[in-house]
């Protein structure tokens, strides 16, 4: 009784931005628009105050993409790497391919007041934890353990190295470095010792929240309904696009037959891609003009497709008789399981017999 008491909650903070898809960050990046927006003066208190609640994001991210590579191991299998490797290519690098080649013709202003900002980084990367919860359910082992897609896509890396390779941004190499060596350090010394790996996993439910505030201090809110709205769109066209791209992946490269709607469960933004656009804006002023509107349209993407990815893999799947392939399959594994149990356990001496002294 003592321990359920000690995590009862009098109000479920907590759990209530969680039942929001990307609510750890979409609510405290709301929060903090409306205090930079209303009460500037309080962001400029000095100290502790200014430090945390306005200028710590970048420093947080940087927590953030550490731990995430920690959580990133060396030690997968073949069918493992395949789909990740699947999911990276129609998920992020053809998608952003095709972002930057746009940008080659509409400049960086973008189409339909969508910069190229917004649609790059709302398309190429995802949303692990949609990913984990959908394969949880639906999915293979293979399924669940490429969720190291979603690690490897996370954060501003691939948005900057292909906004400076296509020459839209002038991102110099040391930039690009800089922003993947926090990663490749939790690589590695996740693969030293699991140990830290398990201390650093509860790092993004300590920062998100506070990154986010600090992300929406610059944020006015006469944009943000602006973007939000193209921002619906945005969600919508990049959830049906990159599903299509995932969709065709697991059918022809992985070739998973009628289970592959699984693959659109990866259509999604990662509520980390709200970041994305200011982190940008600091590497190339260039991009300055866009980064409100685009985070904006960055946050209304990732409501919008952790909410429609789910619905249509699940539909595709269902549909396509995937949902009953993979339960037959399950329920085999599992019957066969329980078969081994048994034989193991008639198999295995009394521990205790009769007449040893422990009867």
């Amino acid at each position: 009784m003592a321990a359920e008491s000690q995590f009862r909650s009098h109000v479920p903070l907590f759990d209530g931005m969680n039942r929001i898809p990307g609510g750890l960050m979409l609510i405290p990046l709301i929060v903090g628009s409306i205090v930079g927006t209303f009460a500037p003066g309080f962001l400029g208190l000095g100290n502790f105050t200014t430090a945390l609640f306005r200028d710590s994001a970048l420093p947080l991210i940087g927590v953030l993409i550490f731990a995430t590579g920690m959580q990133i191991t060396l030690r997968t299998s073949g069918p493992v790497l395949a789909t990740s490797g699947v999911l990276l290519l129609t998920k992020s690098i053809i998608p952003a391919g095709l972002v930057v080649l746009l940008g080659q013709f509409v400049g960086k202003e973008g189409i339909l007041g969508v910069s190229i900002l917004a649609l790059l980084v709302s398309m190429d990367n995802s949303n692990g934890g949609i990913w984990l919860a959908f394969t949880g359910k639906y999915g293979r082992k293979q399924d669940r353990g490429a969720y190291i897609a979603s690690a490897v896509n996370d954060g501003p890396f691939f948005s900057l190295l292909f906004l400076g390779v296509a020459g839209l941004a002038d991102i110099p190499f040391t930039l690009l470095l800089a922003a993947v060596i926090p990663l490749l350090l939790g690589v590695i010394i996740g693969n030293l010792d699991a140990r830290w790996t398990e201390v650093m996993r509860p790092i993004p439910n300590m920062v998100i929240p506070f990154f986010a505030f600090a992300l929406g201090t610059g944020i006015n809110l006469g944009n943000v309904v602006t973007g939000g709205l193209t921002g619906i769109v945005v969600g919508i066209v990049g959830t049906l696009f990159t599903g299509t791209l995932a969709y065709f992946g697991f059918r022809f490269l992985l070739r998973r037959g009628k289970e592959s709607g699984i693959g659109i469960a990866a259509a999604t933004t990662a509520g980390n891609a709200i970041a994305t656009p200011a982190i940008v804006g600091m590497a190339d002023p260039s991009f300055a003009p866009f980064v409100e509107v685009a985070t904006a349209q960055v946050a209304a993407a990732v409501l919008v497709s952790a909410v429609l990815a789910p619905l249509l893999a699940g539909w595709v799947l269902k549909r396509e008789g995937g949902m009953k392939v993979i339960a037959a399959d399950l329920a085999t594994e599992e019957a066969e399981s329980d078969q081994r149990d048994r034989a193991v356990a008639a198999a295995t001496p009394d521990a205790h017999p009769r007449g040893n002294g422990f009867s």
